[in-house]
């Protein structure tokens, strides 16, 4: 009976799967903030975005507290398509072992929020160290439990952190150049250099924005670098 019972909730439980699958519609853009900013970082670049747009996006601002708590702000409107999705961290310090446990905040956050809302694609924006964030979260099953990745930007992300040498590789680089063959290769990926905006997150130099070139070139299905 109890074998029974498990059976019957396995199947009923993947056939939900499958029909949440199916149905989607919402096609999230998930922004991942870099070092020390909040969840409201993409608030001035999504009003113009919205600015631009005949139907504005809905934003859902969400913050994982290190206990793993969720808060949020903002929400996403019924059968929306394309929303804006900003996941931060309550503990969003810098450095190689913070980026591994934000990665699994952001897995964890994207699991919990993809089941509330019933949508299994997203694309991803990274900036600075939301780029390392994603990439390293990419690295270690991401997208797993249904969830497909579509397209990452990432925006001065620093793949080798403050080292502008072209012959030395931080701990960082090597552990994401070391696991890269976990990147599913049906993404598209676009790395950019530089931007007019964003600049209060420090200087970072060109040759590590350009390593990332080392993870995802031949990887992925698409990848293109751009400085300005």
């Amino acid at each position: 009976m109890t074998l029974i019972f498990l059976s019957d909730k396995w199947t009923k439980q993947n056939i939900s799967n499958l029909k949440i699958q199916r149905n989607s519609v919402t096609e999230p853009i998930v922004l991942v903030p870099g070092s020390n900013a909040t969840q409201y970082r993409f608030d001035p670049l999504i009003r113009d975005i919205n600015k631009r747009e005949k139907t504005p996006h809905s934003l859902l601002r969400v913050l994982v507290h290190k206990n793993y708590t969720i808060s949020y702000s903002g929400a996403i409107k019924k059968g929306e398509r394309q929303p804006f999705i900003v996941i931060a961290f309550e503990d969003n310090k810098d450095g190689f072992k913070n980026i591994k446990k934000q990665a699994i905040w952001l897995k964890y956050a994207l699991k919990y929020i993809s089941q509330q809302y019933e949508f299994r694609k997203i694309s991803l924006i990274g900036h600075s160290n939301g780029g390392l964030i994603i990439t390293y979260a990419l690295e270690h099953n991401l997208t797993s439990h249904y969830l497909t990745v579509q397209k990452v930007m990432t925006i001065a992300a620093p793949y080798n952190l403050n080292d502008s040498s072209v012959r030395s590789e931080t701990e960082l680089l090597e552990n994401l150049i070391a696991n890269r063959k976990y990147i599913p290769n049906s993404i598209d990926m676009y790395s950019l250099a530089g931007t007019q905006s964003y600049s209060n997150d420090g200087l970072v130099p060109l040759y590590s924005v350009l390593a990332g070139r080392y993870i995802y070139q031949k990887q992925v299905k698409h990848y293109t670098c751009q400085g300005r």
